[in-house]
């Protein structure tokens, strides 16, 4: 089944997951240690260990298995008699006894000699499965006893005597040689790839004056997880500042970047940004992944209404349609699901945001850089002068960006963009403070979709739940006071928060002739909420509540995300 003449490195290369120049470098450093060659590619950080285990698992037919597909019972390390010092040692974990065949998960599918042992000290035939050394030893930490974290046994690994440095050492060659090497690497992988697989959205890596805090944000809140020791945090920031390409030697001002890389199979962009505080660098990592990019209309939360006003707006030759909420209500993925819903061959559409988040094929996407004096106002003059049909102004912060969008709306281009407000009609009232004239508001404006999002209750440990009379009372319960209410009990699936992703809750303000006459007038938010909802219009509140109702959502989750809104 496995030939000594077709080693890992043939079958990297052959797959074009590896360089002949990483290959020679990687095997230099394995003639010093002695280690497989495969472990020594992914230490240097020259291939992500997904990767080698799926081109193995492809091209020598063996299966390729996570911690979370292993047998949860009748494993059987009582019966085979194999010591945790040998199976730490060779990376190997029993998986299951089916007859005269023992299944075992290796990392290293070319140590035939380990494998022949096995077969001839156990009398067994040995099927072999690939599983990552992570998930090995922690698979043999589980069912053998307790033993350290991942994150333990990675700090213990960087054998080098690091109490020396501090996050006030200048000695930058120090800290550039220490976050080259593979223990970092390794350590710095792991908190990305940890990450991605629990659906964070950003990484956090704060230090204060006794230790390094490691948050991620998952659905939208943060949460605690185990840091590595508050003398790492030099050495892990200079290791994502060189994945980022940022300067190592700057620690005094803020710095961006961007990191992309393929983790458990799937590309991941990354945006870095470091700023320096009292007791050392602040590190956030937002991770945009690609695949969980939402870009359908239809998928979105959308009651049905107001997905149908939604997109006939959309449609509309030209005019102005804003989205409001506060930052993280996934503004910006509603407007990429719109421009995805209407990029056509025949549509030239151009967007200016801070920063580009997704790539989207088909349209031309700009990156403001106010250093050198292209802000959204300027950018969005050069636009029109591109002959677009859609534009998408990342966001309206100033009065010369909302004027310049405003009469590209009037003369012919359909224009989305965001403001910061915390509901529709609110949006009016902002561009008439920033000084926008009312009566080229009421010609422009399409409608405005306030939105934001909550946490959806974890499907596999949802359970009904009595919610207390006064919180419905608080969200505006219209007479349906024995409706069912659920939450999420809390399972390894959500880990043990009761939710699992996020869906949106939608407030669609379509400006039609009365909205446009209370807008000629001046008149207060108020009063075009009131118009508004007199034709119909569903308040966040509502929606979140209709939600309730269907088991997507909590009580508690609608009124966190809608504190401020004004009933």
């Amino acid at each position: 089944m496995l030939k000594k003449s077709d080693p890992v490195e043939r079958i990297l290369l052959r797959n074009k997951k590896l360089t002949e120049k990483a290959l020679g470098e990687a095997k230099e450093n394995q003639l010093q240690t002695g280690r497989y060659l495969g472990k020594t590619l992914v230490d240097l950080g020259y291939i992500h260990v997904d990767v080698l285990l799926e081109t193995l698992s492809k091209e020598l037919s063996l299966p390729f298995i996570s911690l979370e597909e292993y047998p949860k019972t009748q494993l059987p390390i009582k019966e085979i008699n194999i010591s945790e010092a040998f199976l730490k040692e060779k990376t190997i974990f029993p998986i299951q006894i089916k007859g005269d065949t023992l299944t075992i998960a290796v990392f290293d599918p070319f140590d035939l000699h380990t494998i022949e042992n096995l077969k001839i000290s156990l009398g067994k035939n040995i099927k072999i499965v690939l599983s990552t050394e992570e998930t090995i030893i922690e698979a043999i930490e589980t069912y053998y006893g307790a033993g350290e974290s991942t994150m333990g046994r990675m700090v213990e690994s960087i054998k080098k005597d690091e109490n020396s440095l501090t996050d006030t050492d200048l000695d930058t060659e120090h800290i550039r040689d220490m976050a080259s090497e593979a223990p970092v690497i390794k350590l710095v992988n792991h908190i990305i790839s940890k990450a991605t697989e629990m659906g964070a959205s950003d990484i956090h890596l704060e230090p204060f004056a006794e230790d390094l805090i490691l948050r991620y944000r998952i659905d939208g809140i943060l949460h605690n997880f185990e840091a590595p020791p508050k003398r790492l945090n030099s050495a892990l920031c200079t290791r994502i500042k060189i994945m980022a390409k940022l300067d190592i030697s700057e620690r005094r001002l803020p710095q961006d970047g961007r990191i992309k890389l393929k983790v458990h199979g799937k590309d991941i962009d990354m945006r870095v940004s470091t700023l320096p505080t009292l007791y050392g660098e602040s590190v956030v990592i937002r991770i945009l992944d690609r695949g969980n990019l939402t870009v359908e209309l239809e998928k979105m939360g959308f009651p049905k209404q107001a997905l149908e006003q939604f997109q006939k707006l959309i449609h509309k030759p030209y005019g102005k349609l804003l989205v409001t909420g506060p930052t993280g209500s996934g503004k910006t993925t509603t407007l990429y699901g719109a421009l995805q819903n209407i990029n056509t061959p025949d549509k030239k559409i151009i967007t200016i945001e801070d920063p580009v988040e997704y790539q989207i094929r088909g349209i031309n996407q700009i990156h403001v850089k106010p250093q050198i004096g292209l802000d959204f106002a300027s950018g969005l003059r050069s636009i029109v002068r591109q002959d677009p049909d859609v534009i998408m102004v990342g966001e309206i912060r100033d009065a010369q960006t909302a004027d310049v969008a405003i009469q590209a709306a009037l003369t012919g281009h359909l224009v989305f963009s965001t403001v910061h407000t915390n509901d529709a009609a609110g949006a009016i009232t902002r561009l008439l403070d920033m000084g926008v004239e009312n009566y080229l508001i009421s010609s422009a404006l399409l409608g405005v979709l306030a939105q934001r999002l909550v946490r959806v209750i974890c499907r596999t440990c949802i359970e009904p739940i009595e919610v207390a009379p006064a919180l419905l009372a608080e969200i505006d319960n219209p007479g349906q006071d024995s409706i069912k209410t659920f939450h999420g009990k809390g399972c390894k699936e959500c880990n043990h928060t009761g939710f699992r992703g996020r869906a949106g809750i939608y407030e669609l303000l379509v400006v039609d002739d009365s909205v446009r006459k209370l807008i000629l007038t001046k008149a207060t938010s108020q009063s075009i909420r009131e118009s508004a909802r007199k034709k119909g219009m569903t308040t966040l509140r509502e929606d979140g509540w209709q939600k309730v109702a269907k088991g997507v959502t909590t009580v508690e989750e609608v009124l966190r995300v809608t504190l401020n809104e004004q009933t």
